[in-house]
């Protein structure tokens, strides 16, 4: 065990911990992703303490070089990172005292590693949701660019799998760019509320130095400083908010995975999907795999995990900061590594996939899907309650399945032994195109409402 972690302790500690201790107690072979944060941070406060005239202007100086020289060693990846000095805070402060000497000691000054860890782990996670929002943009205009291609393609909408009504592709498409139109707002949402500073609360209780909240907020482009010392280390909910729109948002891309695995299959034909994102069979030649799909579709497994483990560990956290909270990084980390991967996966095979017009039709046009439109003929035409409408059409589609035919296919003749008030102006209605030309209500199906959504969607991620 080396000296210097016997001396970031001070004289509490006669002996170093174990290997076992260290090994449980050291987190920075996963923080020292906070490095770029941590550096900013301690220059932000570096100068606000020079400032207040707590620090000289030469020693405010020779720290803002010396992290600079950390932070370029880093990233080069000339950096020595130690476990005995558990965390990136220590081993900044440590490399920082080897290049520049007594002044190094100064910079912790008025703060903890408690306010630190709190204000890095911050920065990062508001800096994770502006990017989840720019991953679900570029995916959002993925998606209009098929809207567009396909605002007039008619294809079978589905309840419990079961062909439905006929829909527009566009339309469609159009589903998903409003459910990640709300997963981006609620990055949006978490990010303006964890939009606070925890700096200069110190260990729990705030500091006796005349430091300047207000300065190191602002340096740092939070909104203001946390306004109680006690909440700002020990709060994680800007954590828990990032992890739970990120399940969300991993939902609902699960969601539309699930439907790229289902139409390019052999069963469907609805897409073809490039090769870009397929795989082949080690024993099957014939094999087209959509494997980036199905893990997209996996997703949701590990990051709905790293929720429910942060929330569980957080739970029962007594105030203030409590050691169990260095286990919030590794699954924000990995939920945040998982999402990035999976918006950045779905946006090229949306952008690359193929729709096959032909099949979705034909499959639009099975499975009486304009029965609909035939009972709502007959509360429109014929004055019947929508509940006799819905006996009557029941009975034309027993009919029509009897014959092996669709509803269209059924004569005049046939169509009037349900119901008498049936005329020819029923077949107007039964065609697919004429469906969903008539969904015409907002938020509807037909194509012009399609189009306006589309423009709208256009302008507002302009």
């Amino acid at each position: 065990m080396t000296d210097d972690a016997n001396k970031m302790w001070g004289g509490r500690f006669a002996a170093g911990p174990d290997a076992i201790m260290e090994a449980i107690n050291a987190s920075i072979g996963y923080d020292q992703r906070l490095a770029p944060q941590d550096i900013r941070g301690s220059r932000a406060h570096a100068a606000m303490l020079a400032a207040q005239g707590i620090l000289t202007d030469k020693d405010a100086e020779v720290i803002r070089e010396g992290l600079l020289t950390i932070l370029s060693e880093i990233e080069s990846g000339d950096f020595a990172f130690s476990t005995a000095l558990e965390d990136i805070h220590m081993n900044v402060e440590a490399r920082l005292k080897e290049i520049i000497g007594e002044p190094a000691g100064r910079l912790h000054t008025g703060r903890s590693r408690n306010d630190q860890v709190a204000t890095d782990f911050r920065l990062w996670v508001r800096d994770q949701c502006d990017a989840a929002i720019s991953g679900i943009e570029a995916l959002q205009k993925a998606l209009l660019g098929q809207a567009e291609a396909g605002a007039d393609w008619v294809m079978p909408g589905f309840t419990h799998l079961q062909t439905a009504q006929p829909v527009t592709w566009g339309h469609h498409m159009l589903a998903y760019v409003e459910m990640l139109g709300r997963d981006a707002s609620r990055f949006a949402d978490a990010r303006a509320r964890m939009n606070e500073c925890p700096l200069g609360a110190a260990a729990l209780a705030g500091t006796s130095f005349p430091i300047d909240r207000d300065a190191t907020a602002e340096a740092l482009g939070f909104d203001r400083p946390m306004a109680n010392s006690l909440d700002a280390v020990a709060d994680r909910d800007f954590a828990l908010e990032f992890l739970t729109a990120s399940s969300l948002c991993a939902m609902h891309l699960s969601r539309l995975a699930e439907e790229l695995v289902i139409w390019s299959s052999a069963q469907f034909r609805f897409v073809t999907m490039s090769d870009r994102f397929s795989t082949g069979s080690s024993i099957m030649p014939q094999k087209k795999n959509p494997d980036a799909a199905e893990l997209v579709r996996a997703k949701i497994g590990r990051i709905l995990g790293a929720t429910v483990g942060l929330f569980t560990v957080m739970k029962g956290l007594p105030l203030a900061y409590s050691k169990d909270m260095q286990e919030d990084k590794e699954q924000v980390f990995d939920a945040a590594d998982n999402l990035m991967l999976s918006l950045a996966a779905m946006e090229g095979m949306v952008a690359d996939m193929s729709g096959n017009p032909e099949a979705l039709r034909a499959a639009a046009s099975s499975g009486f899907s304009t029965a609909t439109d035939l009972a709502d003929w007959l509360v429109r035409e014929a004055g019947l309650p929508f509940r006799d409408a819905h006996h009557v059409t029941g009975s034309l589609v027993a009919l029509a399945e009897a014959e092996g035919k669709d509803l269209p296919d059924l004569t005049l003749d046939q169509m009037k032994s349900a119901h008498d008030a049936l005329t020819e102006g029923v077949f107007d209605v039964l065609g697919v195109d004429n469906s969903v030309k008539s969904r015409t209500s907002y938020g509807g199906t037909a194509p012009q409402r399609v189009r306006e959504q589309i423009a709208r969607w256009k302008e507002r991620l302009a």
